[in-house]
């Protein structure tokens, strides 16, 4: 909603109104809607601004209202003086220098502006100004996920009034309000380095454990005073596991397996393994569907890059009926009459083929049962063709045939 003044008149004209009035109406453009500066520090804010008709008499930026509520132009305001300058354009451009910044200067600031028909247009939504103070810690992120076992930088930017630096260091712990030096704990010996450059700061943490995961905070000391940069970074350390929607599934039905962590790992490509070989999927979740026998396995996976951090195997188990049944015969070679042979069926199936039955073509009852049939005194009525029959708890499957030959 948008609110305008004629003479002693007020008239308030809706959003959806401006629109059909199309570009040429009343209008304020803002550079940003929010900046920031540091105290002490000089801030410029600038929009562009558009009216149908008439004469703009009347140009200027507030931030409150005067005693008869009406906006209080800021060279007028007290609180400015000698501090607010006006740069205005041919072009429909206004910039407002507000120089020595105080920290009571942080609030929002609208532009409004006045034509010689009486009309007047304040532009929505302003800019939000916020001023820092001179002391200040600014983190590179307020939160970060790092792997088990691997290396992190955690970094920030400091600011500081005068003197010199003379000590920098990250803690994690507060012992009595005496920060401990990250150097100095034991629980990190060996396994920090810090790199500054002035006005940044880099702490790197290697040989990452699952213990290390705290908040992390940067101080520094100057000759003239000392200060926090608070809250700080949290670090958060995870391993890897796959985590999958079942264990065990049968042939044809699906499972998802996902590269669980405890915390979300940002501009990571995460890599597969079946049986420690390399598989293509390349996203967070391998989806089976519809699940084979040859994709069960011992499955890992890991992040690209950091393959010997890998997470522990899981074990998928595919049930399936019989598959790839043969029969063979021993001894092979040439079979004699009086002598014996053993034939023996396998078969690929899960769980195992827990019934074996023996045929013999052109013969309807069966001959044997078992996973192998022994023929001992062996004579030419024996000679044919024999097959197998297997049967598991998903199905049955006859086996091909083997032809035997009985010589005299």
């Amino acid at each position: 909603m948008i609110w305008r003044t004629t003479g002693s008149v007020l008239v308030v004209f809706l959003w959806s109104l401006t629109v059909v009035l199309g570009q040429k109406d009343w209008s304020v453009t803002y550079s940003t809607e929010s900046i920031s500066a540091w105290k002490g520090s000089t801030v410029e804010l600038s929009c562009s601004y558009t009216y149908p008709t008439g004469t703009v008499i009347s140009t200027f930026w507030y931030r409150k209202y005067d005693r008869h509520n009406n906006p209080l132009n800021l060279i007028e305001d007290p609180d400015y003086k000698d501090r607010v300058t006006y740069h205005i354009s041919d072009t429909n451009n206004h910039k407002v220098i507000i120089k020595d910044l105080r920290k009571s200067d942080s609030t929002r600031y609208w532009f409004r502006f006045e034509t010689d028909e009486s009309m007047s247009w304040t532009g929505e939504p302003g800019v939000t100004l916020t001023v820092k103070d001179d002391w200040d810690v600014t983190y590179s992120s307020q939160s970060v996920c790092a792997l088990k076992g691997s290396s992190v930088d955690l970094s920030c930017s400091y600011m500081y009034p005068s003197g010199s630096v003379t000590k920098i260091f990250w803690f994690t712990k507060e012992p009595h309000m005496n920060a401990v030096n990250l150097k100095e704990d034991s629980d990190y010996t060996d396994r920090v380095e810090y790199q500054d450059v002035k006005y940044s700061h880099t702490l790197t943490i290697t040989d990452l454990r699952e213990t290390d995961s705290a908040q992390y905070t940067f101080r520094f000391i100057t000759t003239e005073d000392k200060y926090i940069g608070r809250p700080g970074v949290s670090l958060s350390v995870t391993g890897l596991q796959v985590i999958m929607t079942a264990d065990s599934v049968t042939e044809g039905g699906s499972v998802t397996l996902t590269c669980s962590t405890t915390c979300t790992l940002i501009g990571h490509t995460y890599i597969w393994y079946r049986n420690k070989q390399l598989l293509p999927n390349q996203e967070v979740s391998l989806h089976l569907n519809p699940v084979r026998s040859e994709d069960a396995g011992q499955y890992s996976c890991a992040v690209d890059g950091l393959e010997t951090l890998g997470s522990p195997v899981e074990t998928l188990m595919v049930r399936y009926d019989p598959k790839f049944t043969i029969v063979s015969v021993s001894p092979s070679g040439e079979i004699v009459e009086g002598s014996s042979v053993t034939l023996t069926c396998s078969s690929d199936a899960n769980p195992p083929v827990y019934n074996y039955t023996w045929y013999k073509t052109n013969v309807t009852s069966p001959k044997a049962s078992g996973q192998s049939y022994s023929i001992t005194n062996i004579t030419s009525e024996d000679s044919g063709e024999y097959y197998c029959e297997v049967q598991n708890k998903y199905g049955r499957l006859n086996s091909t045939s083997l032809i035997i030959t009985v010589t005299g």
